[in-house]
């Protein structure tokens, strides 16, 4: 028979909302196994890879862990901070911030790939006595290998729960006002503070065209962000590009890319562009490592002469707002109810 999770005779007469802030993941710590550990969870996800998994299996294991594992640890530990990895560093005082922010709710930070985990996650707010739940991933823009992922790992946990919570899920937020203006603030702040570029690059996390071309409506929300941000800074349309960066292996993936972009822009002239990540609620590897170290060096190397990296939200006064607008939208009728639910 299947557990009951629900601890019993925890529930109070205004029963709090559990809300999990779900990001991506990371490595435990920047080392080749740690790194193997973790990109094998990750790449096993069919939502990511979503080929055979006996070819699939025998590839991952037999040439792309022991090659990339140790490479990705170097890179990892080039951004590696006394806090940890700066990910999971930046979401934890995210999360923090909106708890204290949020009266009469607990949240926490769950991890689709690594610790901690959405299982572990869910069955605290359970023993808790936490009878409804909002999960929120961290992803403005809706991909199935994102906030689809975040789905499933959540539905897992919950198959093997007898008595199951009050559930709402947040697909995306990839228009929200709050956070538009949370992103236009942010740049606004970052040329006030650096000088403004010829160019805003809006550059968002690839996915393989064939998924889009499948119905991930991804690309589409990328697009909306990008216009919404442009529109709230008056930019015209010559003074912001959309490209898509962090492709993996050799299929055709969301055109145009990042690196290929600031190359050409590069060699036709452009001498200066600021590059902002919409995709990415706090900075990481992604963030860090391959936009404002590899792909700033790659652009220079190509004739250009800056190219100045805008800083994720991450945990600022902005972000926090904006993810109090989008949490007080879904929990909307919740905390009227509570006696009544549960007298």
């Amino acid at each position: 028979m299947g557990k009951r999770y629900w601890a019993p005779g925890k529930t109070s007469e205004n029963p709090q909302v559990g809300v999990v802030l779900v990001n991506l993941g990371t490595p435990e710590a920047p080392t080749a196994s740690a790194v193997r550990r973790y990109l094998a969870q990750f790449l096993h996800d069919w939502r990511v890879v979503d080929v055979s998994r006996w070819l699939w299996c025998l590839v991952l294991h037999g040439i792309i862990l022991p090659l990339r594992s140790r490479r990705v640890a170097g890179k990892y530990a080039a951004i590696w901070g006394t806090d940890g990895s700066p990910l999971m560093a930046f979401s934890r005082d995210l999360s923090q911030r909106v708890d204290a922010a949020l009266d009469g709710h607990v949240v926490q930070l769950a991890m689709t790939y690594g610790e901690p985990s959405v299982r572990t996650v869910l069955r605290g707010m359970a023993e808790r006595g936490i009878r409804r739940v909002l999960v929120l991933p961290l992803y403005p823009q809706y991909s199935a290998t994102t906030s689809g992922a975040v789905f499933d790992a959540v539905a897992r946990e919950l198959m093997g729960w007898r008595e199951l919570p009050e559930l709402r899920f947040v697909r995306d937020y990839h228009r929200d006002p709050a956070w538009v203006q949370a992103m236009a603030d942010s740049i606004r702040a970052h040329w006030q503070a650096q000088g403004r570029a010829e160019r805003l690059l809006f550059s968002f996390h690839g996915i393989p065209q064939r998924f889009a071309k499948a119905g991930d409506p991804y690309p589409q929300q990328c697009r909306a962000s990008a216009e919404a941000i442009a529109a709230a800074l008056r930019l015209a349309e010559g003074d912001w590009a959309l490209t898509y960066q962090s492709r993996f292996g050799r299929e055709p993936w969301l055109q145009p890319y990042t690196d290929i972009s600031l190359h050409e822009w590069a060699a036709a002239g452009l001498v200066s562009v600021d590059v902002v990540c919409p995709g990415f609620a706090v900075d990481c590897l992604e963030t860090l490592e391959e936009i404002a170290v590899e792909n700033r060096d790659a652009f220079i190397a190509a004739g250009g002469q800056r190219l100045s990296y805008v800083a994720a939200l991450n945990a600022s006064d902005g972000h926090v707002a904006a993810l109090q607008a989008v949490i007080a939208q879904h929990v909307s009728g919740w905390n009227a109810n509570a006696k009544r639910d549960h007298a």
